[in-house]
């Protein structure tokens, strides 16, 4: 069984370093390519149709992953992805673009929870460490990507589609070779549920009493990062054009790499998760006004070493954060209230960062799109700052109120 499980880490483990090489090649390219011969909005639109598919996803992949297995659903999904990736060299338009994108989001919605339930599915004592190595081997694909992107920036479209369709192939074989049927855990079938393929639950974790502000600020965190995502090729194609538009990530993955494990242990022992959350937010701060203030190679190096904070404080701290506050009983619904917050600023920001970059060239503002980045992210950090210091009575209250009238909804029901 140990054996197995080695297997099954490495199959993971490859799966993802091969899927965020292959996408961290595609999209900066594609974004940058769309900047120039359509425009911002549209650039945006194809990555927002990644995140409509991906959200869309998380509605029928219990009921997939229940038909086919969890190895089968990943198959599926990498399989969609594959595909739709391929196609992308051999069309052309907006459009078309969009569609596939949708697909491309749709098979990822399918694939990636696929994998993280292999890993969930291990002893609790192998857990952290298969995490560990899942997320070390997602930032040296983003970091491996971002380079092969670099090199490959200058080929037909064609081109670099196929070469990102062999990644994904690999993707879907390694992990349909290594991962067992099920996990580690029961088929669905053997505990006698009947799971429907497609199913609205999800939505009913959106509501978590006394915790949705919190859930928005996570959203505004995914919309400003998103932002940057999105924002960062055409920047790069339209004030730094001598540079790949995936440079700034070979400095953000190399960067995250490096920082991520020291400095949050650094923070995270001296300062309560609020306080850790607005040092990010103020690093992400002084990254916009970076980009949009200087807009030059040097600039561009300077805000992608502060950007990183966001990732490497703010995600970390919010998960903390949140187990604070929600009582455990209740942490399983706030998963998926975190989930859909999370799909809403993806959606919301890569659409945005599209439009704000067209708006700041019509207007004659350069960097205009930074600066209104960083004026919500500054926003962002006072909130932090202000929950950090309204005590953690008004929560409990909060927290006890909220039990209260859930028992209440209980007994009426049962009545």
């Amino acid at each position: 069984m140990i054996k197995d499980r080695k297997r099954a880490l490495i199959g993971v483990v490859g799966g993802i370093l091969l899927a965020n090489t292959g996408s961290y090649i595609w999209f900066p390219v594609l974004v940058a390519t769309l900047g120039g011969s359509d425009s911002g909005f549209w650039a945006g639109m194809v990555m927002c149709m990644t995140y409509v598919g991906r959200l869309l996803a998380t509605f029928c992949y219990e009921g997939i992953a229940a038909r086919a297995g969890v190895r089968g659903g990943v198959f599926l999904g990498t399989a969609l992805e594959a595909v739709a990736l391929g196609l992308m060299g051999f069309t052309d338009g907006v459009f078309a673009y969009s569609v596939l994108a949708f697909f491309i989001g749709f098979g990822s919605g399918i694939s990636f929870p696929g994998l993280k339930n292999v890993l969930v599915s291990f002893p609790e004592e192998e857990r952290p460490k298969a995490f560990s190595a899942f997320q070390m081997a997602g930032q040296v694909g983003l970091f491996g990507g971002a380079l092969l992107g670099a090199v490959l920036a200058h080929v037909e479209l064609r081109t670099l589609f196929s070469v990102v369709f062999v990644f994904f192939v690999g993707f879907c074989l390694i992990t349909s070779a290594l991962i067992p049927r099920d996990g580690f855990q029961r088929a669905p079938e053997a505990t006698g549920e009947r799971i429907p393929l497609f199913s609205l639950t999800a939505f009913k974790g959106i509501d978590v009493s006394g915790a949705t502000r919190y859930f928005l600020l996570s959203a505004a965190f995914w919309f400003l990062s998103l932002g940057f995502v999105v924002g960062i090729p055409l920047h790069m194609a339209e004030y730094v054009p001598g540079w790949a538009p995936s440079a700034p990530f070979w400095i953000t993955g190399l960067s995250i790499l490096v920082l991520q494990y020291p400095l949050f242990k650094l923070f995270n022992n001296r300062f309560s998760p609020g306080a850790v959350m607005a040092v990010g937010l103020a690093g992400m701060t002084v990254a916009f006004v970076s980009f949009g203030a200087g807009r030059t190679a040097p600039w561009v190096v300077v805000g992608c070493l502060t950007v990183v904070l966001g990732e490497i404080l703010f995600v970390p701290s919010f998960d903390l954060w949140i187990a604070r506050r929600v009582p455990e009983h209740r942490l399983a619904k706030a998963m998926g209230a975190m989930h859909f917050f999370r799909s809403a600023g993806n959606m919301a920001g890569s659409l945005a960062a599209g439009i704000l970059f067209d708006l700041s060239r019509s207007s004659g503002v350069a960097g205009g799109n930074w600066y209104v980045a960083a004026l919500l992210a500054a926003g962002c950090a006072l909130i932090c700052l202000s929950s950090r210091r309204s005590g953690t009575a008004t929560d409990t209250r909060q927290t006890e109120d909220a039990e209260v009238r859930e028992n209440k909804e209980t007994v009426r029901e049962n009545v």
